[in-house]
């Protein structure tokens, strides 16, 4: 949190949210859904996927870019493979959709590849993987990004040529130690991160922006609001671009919904392809040793003596533990930039109420 930050509650960021979707022409239980989607990843520390990306939800639905009335549906079911065709629906109701349709069929064969193709923003993937790890599933998942121009640089490139593409793995709980989830975008930084430090006045990582002219910087100021004047870099170079080049062919091609190459349709919205692998830890061999061993790896890797004994080695997970609890306490950190465009974007669809206003 950063000086001149307000700090809002969840339940408020919510009802603003919803009430907007709602105004914007979404049905009262999708607004919702996808409120709480939202506020949701800011509890989480994920602020890049949070309130902060009202603006553009209202804006895709006033413009069409999401269809606020249609429904996901399973295209394909076979064996152990599914495939939802969301329709432009919200990316939260076809994620939720397309796992739930998933989890019997890991019950009964072990495992499921499900894909979702032309889906609204599907938001923070983590959160899908922490719904399969709540079931008891491990699940990897792959996203590629379309509908819009790109926003990440391919390793040696001076350009944008990928979405963020994010890569989930997430693993169940044991008896004693929490679930595991690695969400990542493959780019050094997301792009709501360098929205939000352009929006603060902030700098961000060296070279994990290109700027428009193709050299790497720490000036985010080409994406304030929702403008791209540059591109973000892959995470560590030529690997994050291979991971988001796997996630573009695997995600993209494999749903169906294709990927962000030039051939296929822009039209300045955001829709996801996701290919999820879903899988029964008990269909891979006994239960309790799979425990004992997961646990025993736990405990070996985060007891390195730490860098800094202030900040001690901890496991991926969790940090959305912990913020989830102090968010949920002190409330959400947004700065008045947010703050401004949560608001206009809210008035323009008739919403009454403003964040930040003391009655």
């Amino acid at each position: 949190m950063t000086p001149g930050d307000l700090r809002i509650q969840a339940a408020e960021l919510t009802a603003f949210a919803s009430e907007a979707l709602e105004k914007s022409g979404a049905r009262p239980a999708d607004a919702l859904t996808v409120a709480k989607h939202l506020v949701g990843a800011n509890l989480a520390g994920h602020d890049s996927h949070g309130i902060g990306l009202l603006p553009a939800y209202v804006k895709h639905a006033v413009e069409g870019l999401v269809d606020v009335t249609a429904d996901p549906e399973i295209l394909h079911d076979k064996g152990a493979v599914l495939k939802v065709a969301a329709h432009d629906s919200w990316g939260k109701v076809a994620g939720d959709f397309a796992m739930k349709a998933a989890f019997p069929k890991v019950d009964a064969l072990g495992l499921c590849a499900v894909t979702v193709s032309n889906a609204h923003h599907l938001g923070r993937i983590g959160a899908y993987g922490e719904l399969a790890a709540q079931e008891g599933f491990a699940a990897l998942f792959f996203v590629n990004v379309t509908d819009h121009d790109p926003m990440v640089a391919p390793y040696r490139g001076t350009d944008a040529r990928f979405g963020t593409n994010p890569v989930c793995i997430a693993l169940p709980p044991t008896g004693a130690k929490p679930a595991f989830l690695l969400d990542m975008a493959t780019s050094r930084i997301a792009m709501g991160k360098a929205r939000v430090a352009a929006n603060k006045g902030g700098r961000v990582p060296f070279g994990s922006i290109i700027d428009a002219d193709g050299m790497p910087t720490d000036d985010p100021s080409g994406f304030k609001g929702f403008e791209q004047k540059g591109a973000l870099a892959p995470f560590g170079d030529h690997k994050g671009y291979g991971l988001a080049f796997a996630a573009e062919l695997l995600a993209g091609a494999f749903s169906g919904g294709g990927t962000i190459q030039p051939g296929n349709e822009r039209r300045g919205g955001i829709r996801n392809q996701m290919l999820a692998i879903v899988m029964q830890p008990d269909a891979f061999g006994d239960p309790a040793d799979m425990e004992r061993e997961m646990e025993a790896m736990w405990s070996y890797a985060t007891a390195s003596p730490p860098a800094d004994w202030d900040s001690p080695v901890i496991a991926p997970g969790d940090p959305e533990r912990a913020l989830r609890k102090r968010r949920s306490e002190s409330g959400i950190p947004l700065d008045p930039e947010t703050v401004k465009q949560l608001n206009a974007a809210a008035e323009a669809v008739g919403v009454e109420g403003r964040l930040g206003v003391k009655e």
